[in-house]
């Protein structure tokens, strides 16, 4: 339990009925259209209308004064939108599948720790675009306070920036000279909670009518133990519980991951209105693709694990259409942290779409679990699963982000299949990227150690955790050699995959761990700023030179960008399966579009190994060049790939 419990009698959130009581801040004036503008938003919100109205209503028990508010805020919001937004609207729905093109490449960035400010990564905008990157992701930047903010997940303000990063003024100039560059912006959009900083917290914590219904607030620990009964901890070991007591207040107030960040309740049309034209700002200001952040756990109901429910299928789907009504160029980005069979719901239907994308989490973890096992079983077996969804279905697919590796494996299907003890297989797992197993060169730290059920996550950077680092420590050039060739074959299976790959900043030239945080008052106690370290651009400035191992990552990745977004057959619409390859190190995948048909190995071993696919040649090597006859013997060096094509011409 986060705080001092008090065992008085317990007060429940009032109903969203009575909450919609205390309406939003009154609201300008929505300025003059032009009819023709006011047309095309007539027409948009029609062909949404009926579907729009009966969700809300039936989440919001028919409070039509609630829906009114709601639809003159999304008018409102359309007539801020300036007509460069407008003309890409119109540009991508008459595209409406640009964002599955072949060539998208992200990248994700601390602003602070890439440029400084953003005024800063509008000055390195060339440099992200000779990585070949045209989706570029900024981590949290939104207003938040100094010691209590998360990494940027407690927003205090969803309309200013963080100062020392810039104003929401530096912010648009540099989503315009995105969108002149072909680059689409994504940033954060952190609706599960606010800051105990933002005004409504305040207001709240001051006890200004209406302000205590936005966030879950009782009166004694009753319901709140009622609540942790049944809701998982997200942060067992450093915020434990999901309550924090106020003292000013003598009140309990749900904090599901820090005390500082609080629960929003959605079941408050109020609370729903205005974080979706918090949002809408976000788009109007240039934002192309909004990253919903914990979006499973946005909807709470006592005697359940406040995860998945019903309630945020509807949240999100009436999201997906405000934006379809309002900025039809904007990507709803589901971050779902969950096994495939919760994860896909997170897309909706073909005629009830949610998110526009999801990110591949599970297919991540297992990649690293294929690399400290050498054992392609369960990635194969994930894989898939991946491969028996619709092809609509877009995934962000990445090896490292800012979050730690959480080991969120199939658990039951590695029981089966090789009786593997949950609790000892994740020691197994941390031990080896950490580098206490013998034999291992990673170099990782843990994040949220908890002994009692071992379950600790994993930190560290790509390169780090491929042993480049361990091996530039021992000055070993044939460790590095190999530990190069880990890193190149992850991200050459990474680009393999179907949907939008992502780098992390600094993986395109190996950037190592960066261990001063612990010397940092505020960071030392987050593991997750271990890969969260400042760019290091003298390092970057090797990245054309052969010689160096910055070279040999920066030109060996861009060779592989640069032959996926040629090659037709990492088409995101390709039929994709896996196939045994005659040994238990090498993952097996095929891609075949329009007569191209693509043939791929990877070697997760440190071994030199031998492997086979029956698929007839001949067939031409990409990469590294080279002819085969057929595929009967394909050798393969100590974490080596291959990309074979074969084509009907």
């Amino acid at each position: 339990m986060k705080g001092k419990k008090n065992a008085s009698a317990a007060k429940a959130a009032p109903s969203a009925k009575a909450a919609s009581a205390a309406p939003s801040p009154a609201a300008p004036q929505t300025p003059p259209a032009a009819p023709e503008d006011t047309a095309v938003f007539d027409r948009r919100l029609a062909r949404h209308y009926d579907e729009l109205k009966w969700l809300y209503c039936e989440l919001y028990h028919g409070d039509l004064a609630a829906f009114d508010y709601f639809l003159t805020m999304l008018r409102r919001s359309w007539a801020d939108r300036k007509a460069d937004l407008r003309a890409q609207d119109a540009r991508r729905e008459a595209d409406p599948d640009w964002y599955r093109r072949r060539d998208l490449l992200g990248m994700m960035l601390y602003t602070a720790q890439f440029a400084g400010t953003l005024e800063g990564v509008r000055e390195k905008l060339p440099y992200l675009e000779e990585c070949g990157v045209n989706y570029l992701h900024l981590m949290p930047l939104l207003e938040s306070p100094k010691g209590r903010s998360d990494g940027g997940y407690a927003v205090s303000d969803f309309r200013k920036v963080q100062p020392e990063l810039g104003t929401m003024a530096d912010l648009e100039r540099l989503a315009d000279d995105c969108r002149q560059s072909g680059i689409s912006l994504c940033l954060d959009f952190v609706m599960n909670h606010t800051s105990e900083d933002h005004e409504w917290a305040k207001k709240a914590r001051a006890g200004v009518p209406g302000y205590r219904e936005r966030y879950f607030f009782y009166d004694s620990w009753d319901i709140p133990r009622k609540f942790e009964e049944t809701v998982p901890q997200v942060f067992p070991t450093t915020a434990p519980g999901c309550f924090t007591w106020l003292v000013d207040c003598q009140q309990a107030v749900m904090t599901n991951f820090y005390p500082y960040q609080w629960d929003l309740n959605y079941g408050n049309p109020v609370v729903f209105n205005d974080m979706t034209e918090n949002l809408l700002f976000l788009a109007n200001r240039g934002i192309d693709i909004i990253r919903l952040d914990a979006v499973p756990y946005i909807w709470k109901e006592l005697g359940t694990n406040c995860r998945n429910l019903p309630q945020v299928h509807t949240l999100v789907r009436m999201m997906r259409m405000v934006c379809e009504i309002v900025c039809p160029s904007v990507l709803l980005l589901g971050e779902v942290v969950m096994e495939p069979a919760k994860v896909a719901p997170y897309f909706g239907t073909p005629d009830k779409p949610e998110c526009h994308m999801l990110y591949n989490v599970t297919t991540m973890a297992t990649t690293w679990h294929t690399l400290a096992t050498a054992d392609v079983s369960l990635l194969r077996h994930q894989m898939d699963a991946v491969c028996a969804l619709p092809r609509d279905f877009l995934f962000l697919n990445y090896l490292r982000c800012h979050d730690d590796i959480g080991w969120g494996l199939d658990y039951p299907w590695l029981k089966e299949h090789f009786g593997t003890n949950e609790v000892a297989h994740k020691k197994y797992l941390n031990d080896w990227f950490t580098g206490r197993w013998p034999s291992s060169d990673s170099r990782g730290e843990l994040y949220n150690d908890d002994p009692r059920l071992g379950d600790a996550r994993l930190c560290g950077t790509t390169a780090s955790l491929c042993g480049v680092e361990a091996a530039d420590y021992e000055r070993d050039p044939f460790k590095l050699e190999r530990s190069i060739a880990c890193d190149l074959m992850l991200h050459a299976w990474m680009l393999t995959q179907s949907g939008i790959p992502v780098l992390y900043s600094g993986d395109e030239v190996g950037q190592l761990n960066d261990y001063s945080y612990h010397q940092d008052d505020e960071k030392r106690e987050d593991s997750r700023y271990l890969h969260r370290g400042t760019f290091q651009w003298d390092l970057a400035a090797m990245r054309r030179d052969p010689d160096t191992r910055q070279g040999k990552q920066f030109m060996g990745l861009r060779r592989l960008e640069e032959l996926r977004c040629a090659e037709p057959a990492f088409d995101a619409r390709a039929d994709v399966w896996t196939f045994d390859t005659g040994s238990p190190h090498v993952l097996g995948v095929g891609r075949w579009y329009n007569g191209r048909k693509l043939i791929a190995m990877f070697n997760f071993s440190n071994q030199f190994l031998t492997a086979s696919c029956r698929e007839e040649g001949p067939f031409e090597e990409l990469v590294y060049g080279g002819h085969f006859g057929d595929l009967s013997h394909v050798e393969l060096p100590p974490y080596g790939f291959v990309w074979l094509l074969h084509t009907d011409a």
